[in-house]
């Protein structure tokens, strides 16, 4: 609402969306101690742990592990609420200083809420679903849409790049000088980014966990501005003013990078693009995200639905064997926290996957929110295990491209194009694979049980290939004997010696 009356303060109503539970509000997240994790899509939790981790930093940053160590939990969430009592005023979704928006952006076109939502179906956009089809919207609704907009808002047209709060400011104008294509938020970029998070047994330990020390954020080379200050205790003016610019430096600006300019109406939204943010091309990106370091040039993971998150955990983890040139900095930092504290955690990673057509930003055809979220104990993840680990992914890849050859040799018999066939076969491999990830996780520093494992992993090869390549006909089956999947070494290489395979 536009009439500067303060209504619905997120730290007394319930909008944050929490598993098993329903709505909370920001005084409950960090007061009962049983709630255990965040609810919502994947998009909405990656928003919310940005903007929960920077109400954490803004209310108690340790210097070092051992006063990370010696806060707790407890502390953490103590010093949170206190934090919340001081900037009440700060926290209401309506009113003079409105919630991470901009007032300032009220002259700017009206948009429906639909337009701001990837799962709407909006224009001439034909709608297959009753789920496509726009909702009223509850001021809890409209609170998590604009921590969502703040980091992973679609490119495109629809933002009001008319609108420019920075006097001077050619970020948003194209080349003839009429306003531009918005980019897209930080935490999506062009594809979508995955995003991958240390989690807790509760929500108050997987806050914790994701807690950044002092020492911490200083090796952050990318935030040369260190932490910086909180985006709602001072929100910007302009698109390049001096409180933008330090944004645009430091981690609290990479956790709420404020990418758009919104303001709440009764019935849409006024937005426009916000602060441009470097990219990971410039070198500057999400501790969230993983990165490979190794060539000239940065290179991120894209969220991929055909690529499931757990088949990316070798990567996540590298740093157990001290190789830090593929890395997450987030997991770094909370798995060697949880490994100090002798904790077991989770890996949890997603992101929204995205096309893109002449800057437009959208949600189409394969395109999907993935996530995936698996357990390790502290006392097991040794290098030893990680290479075990290691070695058993490169295996599963060894075994899908001997699918994928064995699928190409038999509709080859067939006269058939088999490529399309082929790429089916491993798809529904790795989805049979991917059900035995957390047994692997578990088990694979024991010969015995990675022998097991390789029996399960086999048996997903075998039925992959019978799903695609069929034995009915007397021609098929002559196909199908020549050109069945042999795993007799993949089997061998971990049989007991007793044990004849």
């Amino acid at each position: 609402m536009e009439d500067g009356v303060n209504r619905f303060n997120l730290i007394d109503e319930p909008w944050i969306p929490v598993a098993d539970v329903g709505r909370v509000s920001l005084q409950r997240l960090f007061s009962d101690a049983s709630l255990r994790a965040l609810g919502g899509n994947a998009a909405q939790k990656i928003a919310l742990m940005k903007l929960l981790q920077a109400i954490c930093q803004a209310a108690v940053t340790p210097q070092d592990n051992a006063q990370w160590q010696a806060l707790g939990p407890d502390g953490l969430c103590r010093a949170v609420r206190d934090y919340l009592e001081k900037w009440r005023d700060r926290f209401w979704l309506y009113g003079e200083k409105p919630f991470l928006q901009m007032p300032a952006v009220a002259r700017s076109e009206l948009k429906p809420f639909g337009t701001v939502l990837p799962e709407v179906s909006t224009g001439n956009t034909t709608v297959l679903t009753q789920s496509q089809s726009a909702k009223i919207l509850t001021d809890a609704d409209k609170a998590l849409l604009i921590v969502v907009q703040m980091s992973l808002a679609l490119g495109g047209k629809k933002t009001d790049n008319s609108v420019v709060l920075t006097p001077g400011y050619r970020g948003k104008t194209n080349d003839k000088g009429k306003p531009a294509t918005g980019k897209p938020g930080s935490a999506l970029a062009f594809m979508g980014l995955m995003h991958s998070f240390c989690m807790g047994t509760t929500l108050a330990e997987t806050f914790w966990l994701n807690l950044f020390t002092a020492g911490d954020i200083g090796a952050l080379t990318q935030y040369p501005a260190g932490l910086g200050q909180a985006p709602w205790e001072q929100m910007p003016e302009g698109e390049d003013c001096a409180r933008a610019r330090e944004l645009k430096q430091s981690l609290m600006g990479r956790l709420v990078p404020v990418g758009r300019f919104c303001l709440l109406a009764e019935n849409g939204l006024h937005y426009s693009e916000g602060i441009s943010h470097s990219n990971y091309k410039e070198g500057l990106y999400d501790p969230s995200v993983l990165v490979n370091k190794k060539g000239k040039e940065l290179k991120v993971q894209w969220t991929d639905p055909a690529r499931r998150p757990w088949r990316e955990l070798t990567g996540l983890l590298a740093f157990i064997q001290m190789d830090r040139q593929t890395e997450c900095e987030q997991l770094y930092i909370g798995v060697t926290k949880s490994m100090l504290a002798q904790r077991p955690f989770g890996i949890w990673s997603g992101g929204l996957r995205v096309s893109s057509n002449a800057g437009e930003q959208y949600v189409s055809g394969s395109d999907d929110v993935v996530e995936s979220l698996y357990w390790l104990d502290p006392g097991v993840t040794s290098e030893s295990w990680f290479s075990h680990f290691k070695n058993e992914m490169e295996e599963l890849d060894n075994l899908a491209r001997h699918l994928y050859g064995c699928v190409i040799a038999w509709g080859k018999h067939q006269m058939m194009e088999p490529k399309a066939i082929a790429s089916r076969a491993t798809e529904l491999f790795w989805q049979l694979c991917e059900q035995q990830t957390q047994a692997l996780l578990d088990g694979c520093h024991d010969p015995d049980e990675r022998y097991q494992l390789r029996r399960r992993f086999a048996a997903c090869l075998h039925d992959a290939f019978n799903h695609f390549c069929p034995n009915e006909t007397a021609r098929q089956m002559e196909a199908w004997a020549k050109t069945r999947p042999n795993t007799a070494n993949y089997l061998k290489a971990t049989a007991p010696a007793k044990e004849s395979v």
